[in-house]
């Protein structure tokens, strides 16, 4: 057969140069190069654009109206497209009502597998689901959680009643005095004392009639336990309704904790009754995958084979993704960006279509060196299925799986739009390109190690799989924590420890504004600093120069761009005729600094700014967006363009300037080239060299090679994980037998 091709000529969007590119079908074709570089450009913003608009083109206007639209790319001819799915990094959202077993349509099948052949009988199957008014429970309305107050804050365990320790903000002396006074307590045993039946009276019990005892006298009087009386005060009226003094006085006890009916399982009692060989669905949902999968095989109910076939299938997908560490309860809002984007694979793992174009946007992110074997055999099953796989990528392990190679560049921003290669990885690695250059750069350990300051201790932490960890993180110089994924790395910083030290400085994945009128300027406060200078120089109001406030163009009040509906058809956005796109009033563009207006200005990169602007204050704060690697970007480029690495590093490069002695950073290396890494690290380096105390969550050997200290978790992920298997440096890291990560990186050094 002979061997067809996607066509792709005369592509502008972006920062393209008008490129050409040939891609062969039902091959792997991973695109590399810089971050910035236009590799997005083409296989998001050209191919994949093109070919959702084209599939969608052929539904009615009716349907047509209620689907996402998409305009028509900027190239001069696509040819050969087949459907594409594209799989890429967005966090899955959903609130606390989706979970992963709803997003991978797992749940539905195990309620209808409970409906059918769970002992007693309890209803169809959307009595098994919290999102069901029959299903959820009564109580939280399958929330699983409720609010409720912290009772260990409301008395002191070292007294007794007597002693006074009931310490219940609101109640007047007479009401704790009738604790002691009921004739139901040992008013001088110390509470700490007390059976679990005498605490549950104390402060859960429902009102009952009892005799007060009154001097010599008794009287008739109603008695509730402190957190039952508390919740009938406060949380069964609506807060809103109580006065603010009262609202500030009960905030500081109120807290989520699991629904007292369902103790966080969701379903109502008469659901939760029905059951499978003991369990009920809740337990079931609450295991974790790789346990799940052996206790539905040993059910033998004729009945359900055809049901139990696939869930296993569908859950198998998932451990050999490397989430068998997750259960079908979690919610999708806590996944992170990788495990987003590998739970979205799952999906398409069952289809048996073909000639599918499968778009994956750096599906190594997140993943273990162990577990990137998995993502490739994934890849590989997709592409012998006969679909046509394109991978945006910068892990070297999987490009190494191609069968073609798009380097894009030669660098990023203006400076890319290019296409450095294509062919074999054979012929990437005799290019002279950066890609190639760094797909054979040799890898060494350092040989001197930083000498800790002192410590910082964490100590019993126990959160999620976290096993009664402890441990000593140095101060004064780079920690890398390692292990694979679910192996408890983000619980023991981003939950133990930065809770015990809230002072540090965290960069993480989570997007910057994406709105359309915030930019670095902005967002660095680099903006703030030119209206100042631009307003002195011109002896004029600072705001004139915001397209935000008196600045604006009137026409398009400070867009730059008009947008008109077109009803059915794909809306047109127009540059604004008044302006031209620059946002501004033509007054405020006759003013200018150094010879350039404030238009003129964002329109520089990064790089041309610095070379332009000598003030020290806006000078600094480009330098640091230029040392992590920014210095393409333009001071106007709407944030809402920018990757997820490129959001990070503009968020460190934000918090540099901050005088944090403590920076903890998830996952730096995402979204950045081989090329990149090397000027992270220098980064990291400098702010340890500065006096600083650096700490990194990270999978890439580059960085784990170039830490003082290594803790890595482990073994696995899960309740087999959430352990401390090494603590150390780097070097004798390689000789730990039981470590993932010291296998991957002995063999990287080989």
């Amino acid at each position: 057969m002979t061997q067809e091709y996607i066509e792709i000529r005369g592509a502008r969007e972006n920062n393209l140069k008008n490129v050409d590119v040939r891609l062969p079908k039902r091959k792997i074709n991973i695109f590399t190069g810089v971050s910035g570089s236009g590799k997005s450009s083409i296989v998001f913003d050209t191919i994949a654009t093109e070919a959702q608009r084209q599939l969608y083109e052929n539904f009615s206007m009716f349907i047509r109206n209620l689907l996402p639209r998409y305009p028509q790319p900027n190239v001069d001819v696509i040819d050969k497209l087949s459907m594409a799915i594209v799989v890429d990094q967005k966090r899955l959202g959903g609130g606390s009502h989706s979970t992963m077993g709803t997003i991978t349509d797992i749940s539905p099948v195990l309620r209808l597998l409970f409906s059918r052949i769970g002992k007693p009988f309890a209803g169809y199957s959307n009595v098994f689901s919290f999102n069901d008014p029959q299903g959820m429970c009564p109580e939280c309305n399958g929330l699983g959680q409720k609010l409720g107050f912290d009772g260990t804050k409301f008395y002191d365990p070292d007294k007794s009643l007597r002693e006074g320790a009931l310490q219940v903000p609101g109640f007047a002396s007479w009401e704790k005095d009738m604790y002691a006074n009921t004739g139901y307590f040992d008013v001088d045993k110390k509470l700490s004392d007390y059976t679990e039946e005498e605490m549950d009276l104390l402060l859960y019990s429902p009102p009952r009639k009892f005799k007060l005892r009154m001097g010599e006298g008794t009287m008739n009087a109603t008695y509730m336990g402190i957190i039952e009386k508390f919740n009938r005060s406060y949380i069964k009226r609506d807060l809103k309704t109580l006065s603010e003094r009262t609202q500030k006085m009960v905030a500081p006890y109120m807290q989520y904790g699991p629904c007292p009916l369902c103790k966080g399982a969701r379903l109502n009692q008469q659901t939760l009754s029905c059951k499978i060989n003991g369990q009920n669905i809740a337990s079931l949902s609450a295991m974790e995958v790789g346990e799940l999968i052996p206790f539905l095989r040993e059910i033998d109910d004729p009945i359900a084979q055809p049901m139990i076939e696939t869930l296993t299938e569908r859950l198998q997908h998932l451990v050999d993704m490397g989430l068998e560490y997750l259960n079908l309860n979690r919610p999708t809002d806590t996944l992170s960006g990788g495990e987003s984007q590998r739970v979205k694979m799952v999906k398409h793992l069952g289809s048996s279509l073909i000639d599918v174009l499968y778009i994956f946007d750096e599906p190594s992110v997140g993943l273990h060196p162990r577990d990137v074997y998995r993502l490739n055999s994934l890849l590989t099953k997709l592409r012998d299925k006969g679909n046509t796989v394109i991978v945006v990528e910068h892990d070297p392990d999987v490009i190494r799986i191609a069968d073609h190679i798009v380097d894009v560049g030669p660098m990023a921003g203006s400076k890319g739009g290019n296409i450095m290669y294509e062919g074999s990885l054979a012929g990437l690695l005799k290019s002279d390109t950066l890609t190639g250059k760094y797909m054979n750069h040799a890898f060494a350990l350092k040989e001197q190690y930083r000498k800790a300051t002192g410590h910082l201790p964490v100590t019993h932490a126990k959160i999620n799989n976290l096993r009664d960890v402890s441990v000593n993180i140095p101060t004064g110089i780079m920690t890398v924590v390692t292990g694979v994924a679910g192996s408890g790395k983000s619980s023991l910083i981003h939950h133990a420890f930065l809770t015990r030290y809230p002072e540090a400085v965290l960069v993480d994945q989570s997007p910057v504004g994406t709105s359309s009128r915030s930019n670095p300027a902005t967002y660095t406060g680099i903006m703030d600093l030119l209206r100042k200078a631009f307003a002195n120089a011109n002896n004029v109001n600072a705001s004139l120069f915001s397209f935000n406030s008196k600045g604006a163009c009137e026409n398009c009040q400070g867009s730059g761009v008009i947008y008109t509906d077109l009803a059915f058809l794909e809306g047109v956005k127009t540059p604004c005729e008044i302006c031209q796109g620059k946002r501004y009033k033509d007054e405020v563009l006759t003013y200018k600094l150094d010879g350039k207006n404030i238009s003129e200005v964002l329109e520089m990169t990064i790089k041309e700014a610095s070379e332009f602007f000598t003030a020290k204050d806006i000078s600094k704060k480009l330098q640091t967006l230029m040392e992590v690697g920014l210095e393409y970007l333009t001071l106007g480029q709407p944030l809402s363009t920018l990757s997820g690495g490129e959001c990070q590093r503009i968020k460190l490069a934000s918090e540099l300037h901050k005088k944090g002695s403590i920076y903890v950073m998830d996952e730096p290396t995402t979204g950045l080239h081989m090329s990149d890494t090397g000027r992270l690290i220098s980064l990291m380096d400098r702010l340890v060299d500065g006096g600083n105390t650096v700490i990194v969550i990270e999978h890439n050997l580059d960085v784990i090679k170039s830490a003082d200290w290594i803790i890595d978790m482990g073994p696995e992920g899960g309740h087999k994980g959430g352990q401390v298997i090494f603590e150390g440096t780097p070097k004798d890291l390689v000789a730990v037998k039981d470590s993932h990560t010291g296998h991957y990186l002995k063999q990287a050094l080989s």
